[in-house]
């Protein structure tokens, strides 16, 4: 089945949305949820909550082109909302370092935002992030995604891709650097 025949499940307030949305992209949710929170059993509830959220959320919004994404993105904050309410340290520890990391090219509050809505500044700098990410290659694009959206290590992604960890932390090195300069030139003080 495909997003759109789900998505027009959920529309229709059709139970079987949830059961064709956990078969098409059950393990992936949990996947995202768990390299998280390195719990498979939390993970698991994450990916229970999600379906429950998306049941809310659809309608008003529409995935049709989207559905894992959206999907996706829910089980994620509903991850790093159960770790930061656990405050497990090694668990929280991976979040705080990939937020520690992209400190370094994101802009802090400031000026501007107090000038512009918050809604549309997201959206500003989604785009911004997103002109980048196209800019790049799709081996950059992959590494990087699998990194700050997927919360994958380093040696995940080298094993994954077949690529050294200098290689990889290298990557996302210059890659952090890149972004820094193309939000500054997009009109980010960082």
């Amino acid at each position: 089945m495909n997003d759109n025949e789900i998505v027009e499940l959920y529309l229709s307030r059709n139970e079987d949305a949830i059961n064709q949305t956990a078969q098409k992209y059950g393990s992936r949710l949990r996947n995202i949820a768990n390299s998280i929170l390195n719990d498979r059993e939390t993970a698991k509830e994450c990916e229970n909550d999600a379906y429950l959220e998306t049941w809310e959320l659809i309608p008003p919004h529409e995935p049709r082109n989207y559905l894992f994404a959206f999907v996706g993105r829910i089980v994620r904050h509903i991850a790093l909302n159960v770790c930061k309410k656990n405050s497990r340290q090694k668990r929280y520890a991976l979040y705080c370092e990939l937020t520690q990391e992209m400190q370094e090219c994101i802009p802090a509050d400031n000026d501007i935002e107090a000038e512009i809505d918050a809604e549309i500044e997201a959206n500003y700098l989604s785009g911004l992030i997103d002109k980048f990410l196209e800019k790049c290659t799709e081996e950059q694009q992959n590494v990087f995604v699998r990194r700050y959206w997927y919360f994958d290590s380093v040696s995940q992604i080298a094993k994954t891709y077949g690529f050294s960890q200098s290689k990889v932390k290298t990557m996302l090195f210059r890659m952090r650097s890149d972004l820094k300069k193309h939000l500054e030139e997009g009109g980010y003080d960082v």
